[in-house]
């Protein structure tokens, strides 16, 4: 037996070979990553964009709403807020595409509603108000949930008396209307929850109480209840002059979009179009964009309606140069008197100022006499 070569323990293991090993699981988790996000996009049905709403609906999109977590705890938006500018125009976007959607014979009475439950419809509903009356109309918000309504708790109404306190005939429209703090909107509560919602919004009591708000309103806008769960929202469309509604990025589906908008075109109801809300400020698709473009919070902020300002009392020859005086007769000399004038009418012209000053001083400016000037082309006697 011959030795050729001694043998040697390997300072490294040969197995297992780490880096490789880390290599290959990146790869491999890559792989099924990529893989488990195509296959829930395949699955996902989600309304998430423009494209979605009209090919499915094909109704289209009217507004886009992004979503702030501040909405939970105040669902109003304050429009006067320089810092909820974003949520503020995109109400403001709402209304002036409400507003040009039939130009000729634009909607004035709006059920605002959604397919399911939490969409985010009561919150669109009284924002929209609110921007109208911002514009200046005269507008009234109807709580048109009787089964779980909310408008009366985001707005601080009393619930008591309400819709359906009018549509049986116990009150008067004028007698349940109630003011809100925002100027040139009025709010009419739900009144008590009655056993027959749908009979009851879907009776001819409820036509005459709609036609008589759009004779006292530029615009009515209801909060009805969900379509999907109950008809309510679909006969109290049939009432007004359509209906807007409601989807939430990523929750509703497209077949509960279908059929909310099947609901209404089968017993004949108009539909005005969909509004994607909660939508994500950074995630959004390319019809959803949040710009953020705000005032600037370093100027001063008008608070008060500018009130004019009151004729000034000063000398007119302080603001702009007058005419001269009626001038004097041919025989006085002109005087020096026009020289602080000519320095008062422009004291921001300086040393330019001053010398055209002592200018016009040492060679004063010959005055035109008025009198007719006698010399020997216009005395007939003088001439030859």
């Amino acid at each position: 037996m011959k030795t050729f070569q001694q043998a040697s323990a390997a300072s490294t293991p040969v197995s297992p070979n780490t880096k490789r090993n880390l290599a290959l699981g990146a790869a491999v988790g890559v792989l099924i990553g990529i893989a488990l996000a195509v296959l829930r996009d395949r699955l996902d049905n989600t309304i998430k964009n423009r494209r979605e709403i009209e090919s499915i609906s094909g109704k289209a999109l009217v507004g886009t709403i992004p979503f702030d977590k501040e909405r939970t705890t105040h669902p109003a938006v304050d429009f006067q807020d320089l810092t909820q500018s974003s949520s503020a125009e995109a109400f403001r976007e709402l209304r002036t595409n409400l507003q040009f959607l039939e130009v000729d014979h634009p909607p004035r009475v709006i059920v605002v509603t959604s397919a399911i439950p939490s969409e985010g419809k009561t919150t669109t509903a009284v924002n929209l108000a609110i921007s109208l009356a911002e514009a200046g109309h005269h507008v009234v918000l109807v709580e048109g949930d009787l089964r779980r309504p909310r408008v009366s708790k985001y707005m601080g109404l009393i619930g008591s008396v309400g819709v359906s306190t009018v549509l049986a005939g116990q009150a008067k429209v004028d007698e349940v209307l109630q003011p809100t703090k925002y100027e040139g909107l009025q709010a009419m509560a739900s009144g008590p929850i009655p056993p027959n919602p749908s009979e009851l919004l879907g009776s001819e009591a409820s036509r005459a109480m709609l036609v008589e708000l759009r004779s006292k309103f530029d615009y009515v806008i209801v909060d009805g209840a969900p379509l999907l769960p109950v008809t309510d929202s679909a006969v109290l469309t049939t009432h007004a002059d359509g209906a807007l509604l409601v989807t939430r990025y990523g929750h509703t589906k497209s077949n509960e979009l279908t059929r909310a908008i099947g609901n209404l075109e089968t017993i004949g109801a108009h539909v005005l179009g969909v509004v994607l809300a909660l939508t994500p400020s950074k995630k959004g698709d390319m019809y959803s964009y949040s710009y953020n473009y705000t005032a600037d919070t370093n100027l001063p902020a008008q608070v008060t309606p500018p009130v004019p300002a009151p004729a000034s009392q000063a000398p007119a020859a302080s603001l702009a140069p007058v005419s001269p005086p009626s001038p004097a007769p041919v025989h006085a000399p002109p005087t020096r008197q026009s020289a602080p004038w000519s320095a008062s009418a422009s004291p921001a012209a300086g040393p330019r100022t001053a010398e055209s000053t002592q200018e016009s001083d040492s060679h004063p400016r010959p005055r035109r006499s008025e009198a007719p000037h006698r010399n020997g082309t216009e005395n007939p006697r003088l001439r030859k």
